[in-house]
Order: C-alpha cells, then sequence, then structure tokens
C-alpha cells in the first residue's frame, strides 16, 4: 500500500509491508546524492522529499546551532542528514540534520558513522511541517539518540532521552539555560531582516543570555 500527503513544505510518502532486506536495498541502489530522506520501522517506510520551506528552515536552525556552539565554546560536527540505521533492531532513520558535540572527538576523523561501534550523534532535528507517518520519538530513543529537536514550522521542541524514552524539557541539555525555544521568532525574523542580519541578531541574544545566567 502506497500513502501520499503533500503540504506546500514537503511531501510524505509510505510504504507499507516493506521488509528490512528491502529497506537497505532501496538506501544503496537510492545512494546519497538525492534530497529525500527515509526512515523504517515496524515494516513501514517512510519517504519524506523536502520543498524550500522545509530546507530553509533546516538550514537556519543549523547555523544557529553552530552559533552556539561557538559561544558556549564546544566542537561540533555536521553531520547533515546522517543515515542511521540499527541492524539489530531493524530500524533506520535519516533526521534533517545530525550533530556530533560531546561525542565529536570521538568520529572527529571519520568519514562513516557505523552505530554497531560508534556513538549515535548527540543531537537530530527533524523539520515536520507535516505529520510524519514513523514515530520518530520511538525511533530514536530506540537508537538512544540522547536529545532530538522537532520543528513544525511554528513550535520547536526538545526532548531529553531519559529512561529509554524522550521526555520534552524546557532546555536544551546541552545549551543549558539558553531558551532554545525561542529560535522560530529568529527564523521569521530572516524572512523580514535577512539571513546574516538575523544570525548577527541571534549571536547577540545567545551572549545577552549567558551574562543573565
Amino acid at each position: 500500500m502506497v500513502t501520499t500527503t503533500s503540504t506546500a513544505a514537503e511531501t510524505r510518502v509510505l510504504l507499507e509491508n516493506i521488509s528490512w532486506q528491502t529497506f537497505k536495498i532501496m538506501l544503496s541502489e537510492m545512494g546519497t546524492d538525492r534530497k529525500n530522506k527515509l526512515a523504517y520501522d515496524n515494516g513501514i517506510i517512510e519517504i519524506m522529499t523536502p520543498l524550500m520551506p522545509h530546507e530553509n528552515s533546516n538550514r537556519l536552525i543549523e547555523v544557529f546551532v553552530g552559533v552556539l556552539c561557538e559561544e558556549f565554546g564546544l566542537e561540533i560536527k555536521r553531520c547533515g542528514s546522517l543515515t542511521l540505521i540499527r541492524d539489530d533492531l531493524e530500524r533506520g532513520g535519516e533526521p534533517d540534520s545530525s550533530y556530533y558535540i560531546q561525542n565529536e572527538f570521538l568520529v572527529r576523523n571519520k568519514e562513516n558513522i557505523d552505530l554497531a561501534s560508534d556513538p549515535p550523534p548527540d543531537i537530530v532535528l527533524e523539520v515536520e511541517y507535516s505529520k510524519p507517518k514513523i514515530d520518530k520519538l520511538q525511533l530514536y530513543a530506540a537508537m538512544k539518540i540522547p536529545e532530538f529537536w522537532r520543528y513544525n514550522g511554528t513550535v520547536l521542541r526538545i526532548y531529553q532521552l531519559e529512561a529509554e524514552k524522550y521526555l520534552e524539557v524546557e532546555f536544551s541539555p546541552t545549551f543549558t539555560y539558553i531558551a532554545i525555544k525561542e529560535i522560530p521568532r529568529f527564523i521569521q525574523a530572516s524572512k523580514q531582516n535577512g539571513e546574516i542580519a538575523t544570525t548577527r541578531a541571534f549571536r547577540t541574544w545567545v551572549k545577552e543570555q549567558m551574562s543573565n545566567y
């Protein structure tokens, strides 16, 4: 069965009753030079194709994460839509963005990430202007990803892994005491002021937050 949903920001295609082996063959045959992102869980494949609003939000949040790391004095390895595969769980996903921060030093020189031997990303981001067909909270919790961000075009939610489940939290455990949930207003501001001017404003805001702590 194939189901398709479309918005101005993204398209999602759902394939049901697909084996894990078929999913891995699809990944191999589709290669890495593509826009769409795949996820697999419990016999279901979701294929998400981002459009301009989706991709722009993703890229802006990545810029802001870079600014946060600079101001906190943290190293970062940006891995983009890294293919995360767990053969033992028969689960896979390709988030919009993934970041190694706390564990950056463990993967700094890695050209390929293998979750059988490497740690998972410290943060993954999903931009979801439409409701995903696969429960990403369960998917990434099973992969033991410590922090999960999801942005729906209006609200940014932050989840922290606790006892193998995600709990929504007010503050990012990576960027403590910074009101990360205010990022959406900077995304909106960029549409009026431009991305460079907004990035400067975001950096100033972060510094103010840090000085007030």
